[in-house]
């Protein structure tokens, strides 16, 4: 039986009940890396498949995105190295080897529920602003787009893994079917 998700194993030592959907999504998430870690290699991360995102461009959003949302929380805008990351994420998931990517992502994540610890409740309805256009927002409001971001960018790594696994399986199936169509006309 698969371990049980992270919501499902009580509070998160340090994080106000306000915010401990953020914390439970940040926590599955560093676990759910860990153990895709483990099981992607580093070409898998840059295989790209019919124009879709790759791996590893998914990988660096992850650590990339987080860092943006929680800067906009802390009310500050963006350094140019965010910047700079941000325009070169794609490029990034192509470059690193995947135990970077990974390593970057996790570090991120371990960073932003430090974080999450130190944001007391009565901050969370402060406006915030967010981007050039300095759309509106709340902390509350960046720190859950930060979790559930983080959680849809989990699923698109896990589908598109499943997609390319399945369709190196197909392609293998289909190379044996002809070898042995090939040999059974000699």
């Amino acid at each position: 039986m698969p371990d049980p998700e992270t919501w499902s194993l009580g509070r998160v030592k340090g994080v106000s009940d306000l915010l401990m959907p953020v914390g439970h999504a940040l926590l599955q998430a560093r676990r759910e890396l860990n153990a895709l870690r483990d099981e992607t290699s580093t070409r898998e991360c840059r295989l790209c498949l019919g124009g879709a995102a790759t791996v590893g461009f998914h990988i660096a959003h992850i650590a990339g995105s987080l860092d943006r949302l929680f800067t906009y929380a802390r009310g500050d805008a963006l350094s140019p190295v965010q910047v700079e990351y941000l325009l070169r994420e794609e490029a990034l998931g192509l470059e690193q080897s995947r135990d970077d990517l990974f390593a970057t992502a996790i570090d991120r994540i371990d960073l932003c529920l430090d974080a999450v610890k130190d944001i007391p409740d009565h901050l969370l309805l402060e406006s915030r602003v967010v981007g050039r256009d300095q759309l509106p927002s709340t902390v509350i409001g960046l720190l859950f787009h930060a979790a559930e971001h983080t959680t849809m960018h989990i699923g698109q790594i896990r589908t598109t893994l499943k997609v390319s696994r399945g369709l190196l399986l197909v392609s293998r199936d289909l190379i044996c079917e002809e070898d042995s169509e090939a040999m059974g006309a000699d």
